[in-house]
């Protein structure tokens, strides 16, 4: 994930787009773009230029000259055609270029002649010292309360919310069972991968006919898994209080177009049929800056994420539309989510914002109030461990029978367009290929515009067996806006 908050493989692909040489592989596009700052077209220039030198082994001063000179009006005028030929290395005219070097330097080959020094292509495309002129830079904000949280993001803190022995066995359960849980692997740029924290996938018990097995193998990035647990008693007593805290909130709130607005009248808008439980045992076990995949939740869900244990910071950064990156800077915003507390990811949080949980120098740890209900008379014991559990919402138009398979024959993630957004509001979603998170890093080139309509989903969505369905009154999708 690059600073602006640009996807990898976002940024893998405009890069891909802009070269004019050989797929050089992810692993030199990941360095390149890196040194560049996340620049894809400074990326491109880097890569190009580095092709060309590798292939011409004792290139001229004026062919050297020549590529600079090329790349550097590339860098100043991105809107440039990014199709150019390679630089001839035919021998021409030397021209001084108008330009001052930041740093010189003299090839090898020609350190003993008189010739003029060349533009350091690296110093070039480097990107330019910040002007008074520029955006400024925003300082962190910690949101330390819930009407901070609502000011500035689109999430809801709510502090207390079980009955206080009810989150402690709750707590010291999930600990337990914890025990058992994995560390999502995947592959990521020829090598595989580990998650920092240890993860789990439950399903609720009245959701069990739908085939959440597939949900669960994709949760875990695709890897071979036994069907989901059902959620255990504890987890199924505190949801019915999560639920109640989730729909109240919800209806204070306006509707978008895309977002699910219910089965039928008088039923709740958002129900818990599916959960992710994971534990951060220490004050390193982390994860980094995501926005949740979308391929069953659909657009704009309500992810309802319970806190419990050691208190954690949850860290907000907003991705600005490319129309925008002129004219603002994203910021970065901390909220500590102590012991037996629950924020809420509003529709537009996953399409509008990366969240992460980042490692921590220091960790205050969480002391018990009462004792182990398999150990009543052992002295209560501090926990460095935060478990946390994600409740969500698994959409019946967005059931894993309705999603649609790649080239590879595996099932399709569904993104969002975070950086062409428009009042607020995203206009496009995407199809993509997911199979190289778990083929050795092989997946293929599919990708397709999510189209509500054309695929039964939304007023003419999918029924309970994947089948497309025009009956409106099975399920009246009622939308305000």
């Amino acid at each position: 994930m690059m600073a602006d908050g640009t996807d990898t493989d976002t940024l893998i692909a405009m890069v891909l787009s802009m070269l004019v040489v050989t797929h050089p592989g992810n692993d030199v596009i990941l360095e390149a773009l890196v040194e560049c700052g996340g620049d894809a077209r400074a990326t491109a220039d880097v890569i190009n230029a580095r092709s060309y030198k590798t292939r011409d082994a004792t290139p001229t001063n004026s062919t050297k000259r020549k590529l600079a000179s090329s790349d550097l009006n590339g860098w100043i005028n991105p809107g440039a055609a990014t199709s150019e030929k390679p630089p001839s290395t035919k021998k021409r005219k030397d021209v001084q270029s108008p330009i001052k070097p930041q740093k010189l330097t003299v090839p090898a080959s020609s350190a003993s002649t008189t010739a003029k020094p060349v533009v350091n292509l690296m110093q070039v495309l480097r990107s330019p010292p910040t002007s008074k002129s520029s955006v400024s830079r925003l300082p962190p904000l910690t949101l330390s309360n819930p009407s901070m949280v609502a000011e500035h993001t689109p999430c809801t803190l709510h502090t207390s919310i079980l009955p206080p022995e009810l989150a402690c066995k709750l707590f010291y359960f999930m600990v337990d069972l914890s025990q058992s849980w994995k560390r999502n692997r995947w592959w990521l740029f020829d090598r595989v991968v580990e998650s920092p924290h240890r993860t789990s996938f439950f399903v609720r018990k009245q959701s069990e006919g739908h085939s959440w097995h597939e949900a669960a193998q994709y949760w875990y990035n695709g890897r071979p898994t036994d069907p989901p647990d059902a959620f255990p008693d504890l987890m199924e007593e505190a949801c019915h209080y999560i639920e109640n805290i989730v729909n109240e909130d919800i209806l204070k709130r306006g509707r978008l177009p895309l977002e699910w607005a219910g089965h039928q009248p008088g039923e709740k808008l958002w129900h818990a049929n599916v959960a992710a439980a994971n534990c951060y045992e220490g004050a390193k076990e982390s994860v980094g800056p995501h926005s949740d995949q979308l391929t069953y939740l659909g657009p704009y869900p309500t992810i309802a994420s319970l806190s419990l244990g050691t208190t954690r910071t949850f860290r907000l950064r907003e991705v600005v539309p490319s129309d925008e990156v002129s004219k603002r800077q994203a910021r970065t915003f901390n909220v500590p989510l102590p012991h037996n507390s629950l924020i809420i990811m509003h529709a537009a949080t996953q399409e509008s914002y990366k969240h992460s949980i980042p490692p921590q120098s220091v960790l205050d740890l969480y002391r018990p109030l009462y004792p182990h209900p398999s150990r009543p008379t052992s002295p209560l014991e501090p926990s460095n461990c935060r478990i946390n559990i994600t409740f969500r919402f698994y959409r019946p138009d967005f059931n894993p029978q309705s999603i649609p398979r790649c080239k590879c024959g595996v099932p399709t993630i569904l993104r969002a367009d975070m950086k062409n957004r428009h009042d607020g509001k995203t206009d496009r979603y995407w199809w993509t290929c997911y199979a190289g998170a778990q083929n050795d890093g092989k997946g293929c080139d599919f990708w397709r515009v999510m189209d509500m309509k054309m695929e039964g989903r939304g007023p003419t969505f999918a029924d309970r067996s994947g089948v497309a369905s025009n009956n409106e009154t099975f399920f009246p999708h009622r939308i305000m806006v």
